[in-house]
């Protein structure tokens, strides 16, 4: 827990005057207080206190006492480049001095507790997608840049080039925070970019998805631009996705238990790994339909994993089946190296700490009931689910999954399941132009 002092002088050093005191819902929205640099005293030792039903996804009612956000003193980041001696720190919502079972990062917390009792430390990175629009005179949602309408626009310099003062804004911010930016490309939608950074463990690097989502929706927003990370923002091109590289470290000796070598023996499969990786692999997989419902968490998701027709680049980028491969980007698991496996089936709306916190709890199971993986391209034989109602469905019925969410207090599983089925519901309600142009005059 942060001292004054310690708080106190961090922002002496850094030149900073307020504070964002930051956490996010069960659905990734970012709340925060802002707080003075006056009041880092209060802010250290008793956090900041917020009114948990006013906050939204977060399993307060009106009558709930105060959530208090304890700050994390170890994700200070200084974010001058936001506003003049502005910092973010990241804090775990408490509710009458103990950790709130409904905080995505007080979860995440307690399943790196859980991989830690098994013997392990979870690592992780992330690829964050996302599309910079602006409205055209119609207001129809339309890419910010004018000149970005090629077919085929991934990789493309010219639309880098175009987008330079952005880009390299947010690279410059990823860096002067220590994160490591090193890429930043045009990716498959027009529109649509990535900006990657380094792995780290694996709470760091949840922190760092939702900072970074942060960052792009103010600096695009001072350059009139719209970032999104909305899963599928148009029918006709490839979707945002948060790919996820996840690894293990032994807890004893700091090393990767991921590659072959660690372990010795036959690699079995012949991808690289050991078989505590691929049991790791092999859990996913086994509760990859469930895990939809966490690491693809809305109605949109589904345009994305069950899109079908190809963008119009020629490729959707999303899994369609809980099927492993090597380093072939059509599968859910990919294996490009033996130091780490990717998740690919988790898009831009997933909140971080869910998605990891659910993913690895995934391959601690396959890990713990010594789960064997199937012939190289294949996977369980289950339904991937068509819809967020199909994967509420079965994460309903897969107690690791749930049990991952309830890590800290049961009840946290249902209320996400209501959550998600109640946001399905307000959906299918709602009448849409495809209604209006299928049945209008159809009868």
């Amino acid at each position: 827990m942060p001292t004054t002092r310690d708080l106190a002088g961090l922002c002496a050093e850094t030149g900073t005057t307020f504070i964002l005191a930051l956490f996010v819902d069960l659905n990734g929205k970012p709340c925060a207080k802002l707080v003075p640099v006056e009041a880092v005293e209060e802010l250290a030792t008793d956090g900041v206190g917020f009114a948990g039903y006013a906050v939204g996804a977060i399993g307060q009612e009106p009558k709930a006492p105060d959530l208090m956000a304890i700050p994390d003193i170890s994700s200070f980041m200084p974010i001058p480049f936001v506003r003049k001696g502005l910092a973010i720190i990241h804090c775990d919502p408490h509710v009458e001095g103990k950790p709130w079972p409904f905080a995505p990062r007080v979860i995440l917390r307690e399943v790196i507790a859980k991989a830690a009792a098994a013997g392990f430390v979870p690592f992780a990175g992330a690829e964050v997608e996302y599309f910079l629009l602006k409205r055209d005179p119609n207001g129809a949602l339309v890419p910010a840049d004018d000149l970005d309408s090629a077919a085929q626009p991934c990789y493309d310099a010219r639309g880098v080039t175009r987008m330079f003062d952005h880009l390299t804004s947010i690279s410059a911010a990823m860096n002067s925070l220590g994160w490591g930016n090193y890429a930043n490309d045009h990716e498959d939608g027009n529109g649509q970019f990535e900006q990657n950074f380094q792995y780290s463990d694996a709470l760091t690097t949840a922190d760092r998805v939702i900072t970074l989502r942060y960052l792009l929706n103010v600096l695009a927003q001072a350059r009139g631009m719209i970032a999104t990370f909305m899963p599928k923002p148009f029918a006709n091109r490839t979707g945002s996705g948060l790919h996820l590289h996840l690894s293990l470290r032994d807890i004893a000796t700091d090393t990767s238990v991921f590659p072959a070598s660690s372990e010795g023996g036959e690699d079995s499969v012949g991808l690289g790994l050991s078989k505590t990786a691929y049991s790791f692999v092999a859990g996913i997989l086994e509760h990859a339909t469930a895990l939809q419902a966490v690491i693809a968490p809305t109605v949109n998701s589904y345009k994305r994993t069950g899109a079908v027709a190809s963008s119009a680049s020629g490729a959707t980028w999303a899994p369609k089946l809980p099927t492993y491969g090597g380093n072939d980007r059509t599968h859910y698991v990919r294996i490009p190296d033996n130091q780490r496996i990717e998740l690919r089936g988790g898009d831009g709306s997933a909140n971080p700490y869910l998605a990891i916190a659910a993913a690895v709890d995934a391959g601690l199971d396959g890990i713990a009931t010594g789960l064997a993986l199937g012939e190289v391209g294949t996977g369980p034989n289950t339904p991937f689910p068509l819809t967020l109602l199909h994967a509420v469905e079965a994460f309903e019925g897969d107690e690791v999954v749930k049990g991952a969410l309830d890590v800290v207090g049961v009840g946290v599983a249902d209320y996400f399941a209501k959550l998600k089925k109640d946001e399905f519901f307000a959906y299918h309600a709602a009448v849409s132009e495809w209604e209006h142009d299928r049945y209008l005059t159809a009868f």
